[in-house]
């Protein structure tokens, strides 16, 4: 126990500092080949391009202990492309929404017409178009734009930002917010369980104090023995706790592990998942809502191809194959520790679109959730650490617990052995005693001390003899 604790004296304090595991992020990109017919009110035809692999390094720093048995910290991304493990370069080209354009266009839909008209004239000058044309690089780490500039002159405060824009700029190098947690000094049954996230005991995104909750860990450990029903972890970038449930027993080279996955209703909607009402203003089941916490931008996200969805969702467009082997999401944990073996979380980033009246470019695109990409952040334990893990929580373990049942059926003989010399020396001793003729007519009934007053009758006699 006290090696699952978050302690700098504990074996798995180093790797929960600085996490040892090899985590890659493969993102795949959905291109949209029919951009024209979709703007005349097509069903747009997408297809997958990658996956862009990317080496992801993870480090804690800013530790402090504090004296309530909690610790708080902020944890860092670093992400490297891996070209020899990508199908495709960074500079390869991808026809996209102008997510930028089309997000701001849903906007502003509810904005008076003549802002409208002139937001649309400006759009029209900085020769704006609803999908755009850009390299994996760009959309990723972001790129200029005067559209920027043009959108925070026109409407001051729709997005809080300037200069370049990309849907991973705050992704890398970045930390993901101010963790406390349980360190489990004081209850073992705390460890990793989130205290506060930037000094909150609960976000303000959603509209319940259900889902505003902070629940479980940071997602990266948990609390040691384990039970086979769900797990629970506050994740920032979907700006909300979300909750795994228990699926099978397995073993991951050869440690022992429970596989939890997301339920059917996690991204549910109101109707068939009342809890998620909070979660609302929904759509259809199997996307969730981040606009609140997204700069109000018309955002989704779900599964990949949406899998798990709604099959509207996914007959929308043509192009999505949604498959539990290669969409599904997974966390296969020891769970006698708490400490993840296996993982592969699996996201998909989703842009709604439509036609608003007053902005010409938005043309006659009809209403649909569209996929712009998914990704999926896996790691597994490995190498030297896979080694110690083993040989200290299982190998030995094992050997001790195959010892006791050694050492409990080796005593068993020797109990044996020893009740029969027990016996056969006091029937060798019986067998040695001297016999001679009774000179009582009435011998002494047998007892314990029987043999001892034999011998020392017949002594008797053979001194009166002499």
């Amino acid at each position: 126990l006290q090696n699952v604790r978050i302690d700098p004296s504990s074996i798995s304090f180093s790797m929960w500092k600085d996490i040892p595991v090899p985590f890659y992020m493969s993102v795949h990109f959905f291109e949209v080949l029919n951009p024209k017919e979709v703007l005349q009110g097509a069903k747009p035809v997408l297809n997958e391009r990658g996956p862009f692999v990317y080496r992801e390094f993870r480090y804690k720093t800013n530790i402090t202990f504090h004296d309530n048995d909690t610790v708080s910290f902020l944890e860092y991304r670093k992400l490297f492309f891996q070209p020899h493990l990508s199908n495709g370069s960074e500079e390869e080209y991808i026809v996209v929404p102008n997510i930028l354009m089309m997000g701001a266009a849903v906007m502003v839909e509810n904005l008076p017409t003549f802002v409208k008209l002139l937001l649309s004239g400006a759009l029209a000058g900085l020769k704006q178009e609803a999908f755009m044309n850009r390299t994996v690089g760009e959309i990723m780490w972001g790129y200029e734009d005067p559209l920027i500039d043009a959108i925070n002159a026109l409407v001051p405060g729709l997005i809080p930002f300037k200069g370049k824009f990309g849907l991973f700029m705050e992704f890398n190098n970045s930390d993901s917010g101010l963790f406390t947690v349980n360190t489990g000094m004081k209850n073992i049954s705390r460890v990793h369980i989130v205290d506060s996230w930037n000094g909150l005991k609960k976000v303000n995104y959603w509209r319940s104090d259900e889902c505003n909750m902070i629940n479980g860990t940071a997602g990266e450990m948990w609390p040691p023995f384990m039970s086979p029903t769900s797990l629970e972890f506050y994740s920032p970038d979907a700006c909300r706790s979300m909750t795994l449930v228990y699926e099978r027993s397995g073993k991951f080279k050869g440690v022992p592990t429970y596989r939890f996955v997301a339920p059917k209703t996690l991204f549910a909607n109101g109707t068939d998942y009342p809890p998620n009402e909070g979660f609302c203003p929904c759509m259809q089941s199997g996307i969730l809502n981040v606009s609140t916490c997204r700069l109000n931008a018309p955002m989704f996200i779900s599964h990949p191809h949406f899998y798990n969805a709604d099959p509207a969702l996914v007959n929308a467009v043509e192009g999505l194959h949604p498959s539990k082997d290669h969409h599904a999401l997974f966390l296969d944990v020891h769970p006698m520790t708490g400490i993840p073996m296996n993982c592969s979380i699996k996201l998909q980033l989703n842009l709604y679109l439509k036609q608003v009246s007053g902005i010409i470019q938005t043309g006659k695109i009809k209403p649909v959730v569209l996929p712009l990409l998914w990704f999926a952040e896996s790691g597994s334990i490995e190498g030297s650490v896979l080694k110690q893990f083993y040989t200290n929580l299982v190998l030995i373990p094992s050997v001790l617990d195959y010892l006791q049942y050694i050492f409990l059926g080796l005593s068993v003989p020797l109990i044996i052995s020893a009740a029969v010399l027990m016996a056969t020396s006091q029937r060798t001793t019986a067998e040695k005693s001297p016999h001679h003729p009774a000179t009582q007519s009435h011998p002494p009934p047998p007892s314990e001390t029987t043999p001892l007053l034999h011998d020392a009758g017949t002594l008797s006699q053979d001194d009166a003899e002499a």
